[in-house]
Order: C-alpha cells, then sequence, then structure tokens
C-alpha cells in the first residue's frame, strides 16, 4: 500500500515544524506542509491527501472555508480542525462540518499524533467500504483481519450480514487478543453508517468517575473544573458506531444510562436538564460471561438482553492454528518495514512449534513475539534455538538441549542458584545486578537504540531511561 499524505496548514512557520516532526517520525506517512488557505488548495488539486489538518486562521475563520473546499474537490478527504482552546464556537461549527476530529493549540504533540493516526486508518476504511462494497476480501484479509480457517470465515460472513443492518446492537465474545476492535471496525465499515464517526471507548481502560463524563460529555459548571460545555463519546458517534470494549467493566449506574440510550434514543450530558437524541448503533465486546454476570448481579439483566441482540463469537487462535504461517508473515512484514536487514523468516520447525503452543494471549501474543524476533534477529533465520522457551514443545526441548544450546540460554537462572549456594546473599544488589544485566544486553542487541531496547524488555520507553539514568548504565556502555 502506498503511503498516505498528511497536509498539514498553519500559518506560524515554527509551530507548523514541531507539529511536523512527531507526525513523520511516529505514523508511517508523507506530511505536505502549507501556510495559507490558498497554498493548501492548490496542493490537494495536485496531489492525492489522505488527511487534511488546519487551523483556523482567526478572525475569519478561513480555516472552515477551506475544509468546505477542499470537501468539494475531494470528498474522500477526512478533514481535522486545530482550534484554539476554550473556543466553543469553533468547535461546534467545525462537527457540524463534518470533521473527523478536532485537537487544540497550544499543540499536544502526543494527541496530534494519535488523531491523526486515527483519521488515517477511519480513511482506509471508509475508502475500503465504498470501494469494493460488500467485496472486501483481499489478499491482505477480512479488513485487515488474517485468517482462511472455517471458524474464520463463517464468521465473515455474520460480519457482512449484521453489518448490512445498520440498527442492530452487536455484542463480540472473545478471549483478550482476539481482535475484538478489528472486527467492530469491519462492521461499521461495512455498514450504511460508515460515512460518520466510529469511536472506540475502552471501559476497562478509563476510571469509574471518569467514563460517565467521556461516555455522556458534561454540562459548564457541572462539576468544579468544568469551565466549558465537553461533548462526550456518545454524542460524537452519532450517526456512525459507538464501540464498548470490555463492557463487562461498566459499572451499574452507567449501565442504566446506557439503557436509555438504547432504548430511548436520548441522554444527558453530566449536569444537564435537557435531553440531546442520538442515533448511534453500538457494537460491544467482553472476554466476561456476561450471563454469569447477570445471575451474580454484577450486569443489568434489561442492559444484557438489549446488547445480545446479536453475539458473535470470536475465534481464540488455538482453534485456528492453521493461519499461524500467514499470520507470522504478515506480522515480519510489518515490522521488517523500513528496515535495510533483508528479510527476516521463520523456519519450518518453528512455525510448527508456534502451532502446537496454546496462545493464551491469542494473535495479540503471536504478534509482540514476532515483532521481538524482528527486532532481535533482523535479517535472520529464526531457529528453535533462537526462540523463547515457552514456545518449544517437549521433543523440541529435548533435541536443543542435545545440541548444547540449553547453557546459553538460561544463563541468568544459573547464575543466581550459584549465588544460592554461597550462603546468605545481599537480595536486592543481587536483583539491581541482574537488571543491570539484563538493560545492557538489550542495548547491546538493539545498538544503543533506547526505544527499540525499551520493547525488548516490554518496558515503556520513559521507564528504561530513568533506570539508565538512575544506574549510569549510559556510563557503563561507553566505557
Amino acid at each position: 500500500m502506498s503511503l498516505r499524505t498528511i497536509l498539514l496548514v498553519d500559518g506560524n512557520q515554527h509551530e507548523r515544524e514541531r507539529v511536523v516532526v512527531p507526525l513523520r517520525k511516529e505514523i508511517d506517512c508523507v506530511v505536505l506542509e502549507a501556510d495559507s488557505p490558498e497554498k493548501a488548495l492548490e496542493i490537494v488539486e495536485k496531489e492525492k491527501i489522505s488527511l487534511l489538518l488546519t487551523e483556523m486562521f482567526l478572525p475569519r475563520k478561513e480555516g472552515l472555508e477551506l475544509i468546505r473546499k477542499v470537501q468539494k474537490v475531494n470528498p474522500e478527504v477526512v478533514s481535522m480542525a486545530i482550534i484554539p482552546l476554550n473556543n466553543r464556537e469553533l468547535e461546534v461549527e467545525a462537527l457540524k462540518l463534518g470533521v473527523f476530529f478536532y485537537i487544540h493549540t497550544p499543540y499536544d504533540f502526543s494527541e496530534a499524533v494519535i488523531a491523526a493516526s486515527r483519521a488515517l486508518r477511519f480513511n482506509d476504511l471508509k475508502l475500503h467500504g465504498e470501494a469494493r462494497g460488500m467485496q472486501i476480501r483481499k489478499k491482505d484479509g477480512f479488513f485487515g483481519i488474517i485468517g482462511k480457517a472455517p471458524p474464520m470465515e463463517k464468521l465473515y460472513r455474520l460480519v457482512e450480514r449484521v453489518a448490512a443492518d445498520a440498527e442492530s446492537t452487536v455484542l463480540l465474545y472473545g478471549e483478550s487478543g482476539t481482535g475484538k476492535e478489528l472486527f467492530a471496525r469491519a462492521i461499521h465499515g461495512l455498514s450504511p453508517r460508515r460515512g460518520k464517526n466510529l469511536v472506540p471507548v475502552n471501559c476497562a481502560a478509563i476510571p469509574d468517575e471518569l467514563l460517565e463524563s467521556e461516555l455522556f460529555g458534561y454540562a459548564k459548571g457541572a462539576f468544579t473544573g468544568a469551565v466549558q460545555s465537553k461533548i462526550g463519546r456518545i454524542q460524537y458517534a452519532d450517526g456512525g458506531t459507538l464501540f464498548l470494549d470490555e463492557i463487562g467493566d461498566m459499572k451499574l449506574n452507567l449501565q442504566a444510562k446506557l439503557l436509555r440510550v438504547l432504548q430511548e434514543r436520548e441522554f444527558e450530558p453530566v449536569g444537564a436538564i435537557k435531553s440531546i437524541p442520538v442515533d448511534v448503533r453500538v457494537v460491544a465486546a467482553t472476554h466476561r460471561n456476561l450471563e454469569k454476570m447477570v445471575e451474580e448481579g454484577k450486569f443489568r439483566e434489561d442492559l444484557f438482553y438489549r446488547l445480545n441482540v446479536v453475539p458473535l463469537v470470536i475465534p481464540p487462535l488455538r482453534e485456528r492454528v492453521q493461519d499461524i504461517p500467514e499470520l507470522v508473515e504478515q506480522f515480519v512484514r510489518c515490522f521488517s518495514r523500513n528496515r535495510n536487514t533483508g528479510e527476516t523468516r521463520f523456519d519450518d520447525q518453528v512455525i510448527q512449534a508456534l502451532m502446537e503452543y496454546p496462545w493464551p494471549g491469542n494473535v495479540r501474543e503471536l504478534k509482540n513475539l514476532v515483532q521481538r524476533m524482528v527486532v532481535l534477529y533482523a535479517g535472520e533465520t529464526i531457529t528453535s534455538e533462537l526462540l523463547p522457551d515457552k514456545y518449544i514443545s517437549s521433543e523440541m526441548a529435548v533435541e536443543v538441549i542435545g545440541e548444547c544450546h540449553f547453557a546459553e540460554r538460561r544463563p541468568a537462572p544459573a547464575a543466581i542458584a550459584d549465588e544460592l549456594t554461597g550462603g546468605p546473599i545481599d537480595f536486592n544488589s543481587l536483583v539491581s545486578e541482574f537488571e543491570d544485566r539484563l538493560i545492557l544486553q538489550a542495548l547491546t542487541r538493539t545498538g544503543g537504540n533506547k526505544k527499540e531496547a525499551a520493547e525488548l524488555l516490554n518496558l515503556k520507553r520513559t521507564t528504561l531511561l530513568e533506570k539508565i539514568k538512575k544506574k549510569g548504565i549510559d556510563d557503563k556502555t561507553d566505557s
């Protein structure tokens, strides 16, 4: 697939450059720049633009007019507005105009990257659905979902049928890591609502005290700090699809408010006295047994039946192991992008071992494993000696031990055992030394690249940097 193109329009060159850098660094895309609406239109007429990200050019609101003109020139372009903080009027005007999202100035660069990335994914799904209609099977999978096993093919057919009915509520059941959000995006992308927003909400990731205002929004003065009204995600999904991930983690009081949305097609923002009508399709997902939760009084029975109109069960990876070779191939291709190291491949013995592993973390676990192998052994052939121990079957483990690789693969536990045989130890010193050694090995493996080292150690980059600074490890790597 060719690179998507973002057009950033901002009259302030310094601020524009500060946004361009993180966009180019974090998103696989081309970023073009314009300092005026006139120049932006010239670029739109010449180039294929996926995303327009424009400031408002106050006081004349030329940014809004630019969005209108771009929509006429190329309706496929997704638009985002850059709006000064606390300008409620502009936010409403931009949303009415059909912008995908808006971000505030002064810029929050992480917010800009996340919003732009989601806008591009939305653009991909929109174009995919409109260009192919219901004929969405491609070589790279079903709406980005890889798998041709019989349970998956059956599920694809069900998704196509369900998506065509824009009103029915869907409940996705599946273990963690099976790709429930991908299926929610497929349902939205195939439905008549695909021209409107798909708004995801992870009910388990947002603190209980914030989830209500995130979903329903709030009125100005509703609580301390509410200096202006805020549109909730339900209202932002109006006309489109609201994806409620981990719905089983939603508290009972919010379940009652959500039930009203489904039954009455209206809701009240926090602190408001007037109801707002809303037309939204709800797709919910959970890894929990909601029927059991209903019996235990932890989930509302009336809401369960409202959500469980069309239940779809996503099979775990262990029930479609024949898809593993294709998944590995796709992930290798994804993580090898922009690496000039040649092809990384998994040999047949390793693929067989992966097909025998039970995969408690499902596709997410497989994806993380492939990423780790590509980071560590880019351009090499992944053999059983390189694979982490837990993925090797008992027969293969015996073979590896017979080839004298066992000692090389488990140096840390042996070292700890030696320490313990010598009598009392300084536990904190030993743990710190072991941690130092792990970090140094990761930095050596990645050639000093701290971002890749953090990924290898399954740490946040900021956490790794703090440990490096605290331990003075940079000095050790320099010596």
